[in-house]
């Protein structure tokens, strides 16, 4: 079985994907995190994250960069959106989320493209969606616990901005797969979330 859940930052498609994996015993591949490794790469370098070519030779990162807790920034997450409307880049990184999808027994992927482009044959899509307020305090919370300083209008403006980007941008922009079901996680604590997306995943298996 593949899951694909998609949705935009801080709306806790990555929380519930985990959850999922877990649930049903199937690998997950946070497909968001290859983006902002190749937007922290362009950094390291000193590239430039809006520069097609820069962007696109920092798809060669180290693996062992995926490890990186920088890559769990607000600095990296911004990058990652700016590096992702390069068609190279996702070109790039298509194949290594296409093998993954595809490994015997199915996986559970998150992102913002996985039900349209990545695994469009996906037996359950998931578009996990939430007001920009719910998202912009999740984040705030979740800096402070880590000690980091924060603001929520900064934040609220910032995630404005990306899902600005991330709908207009001309490959693979996010959107709901025709067939996914909308998951809006607003009102909603982490449990009774992963709780509702269990429910879905099981109606949508019949």
């Amino acid at each position: 079985m593949i899951v694909a859940v998609d949705g935009p930052t801080a709306s806790g498609k990555g929380t519930i994907a985990q959850a999922l994996a877990a649930h049903y015993g199937l690998p997950h591949l946070d497909t968001g995190l290859l983006y902002r490794a190749v937007g922290r790469q362009v950094a390291l370098a000193g590239g430039d994250p809006d520069r097609e070519a820069d962007a696109l030779a920092a798809c060669d990162f180290p693996a062992d960069l995926l490890t990186d807790p920088e890559l769990r920034s607000e600095a990296s997450g911004g990058l990652a959106s700016r590096v992702s409307v390069h068609p190279a880049v996702r070109q790039a990184l298509y194949q290594r989320q296409r093998r993954f999808a595809l490994q015997p027994g199915g996986a559970v992927l998150d992102g913002r493209d996985i039900g349209t482009v990545i695994a469009p044959e996906a037996e359950v899509k998931l578009f996990v969606t939430a007001s920009i307020p719910a998202r912009a305090e999740r984040r705030f919370l979740e800096m402070r616990a880590q000690g980091r300083a924060a603001d929520r209008e900064e934040i609220a403006a910032d995630l404005a901005r990306r899902d600005e980007r991330d709908r207009t941008r001309a490959a693979a922009p996010l959107r709901p797969a025709e067939d996914a079901i909308v998951l809006d996680t607003s009102g909603l604590d982490r449990d009774a979330a992963v709780a509702a997306a269990i429910a879905l995943v099981e109606a949508r298996r019949g």
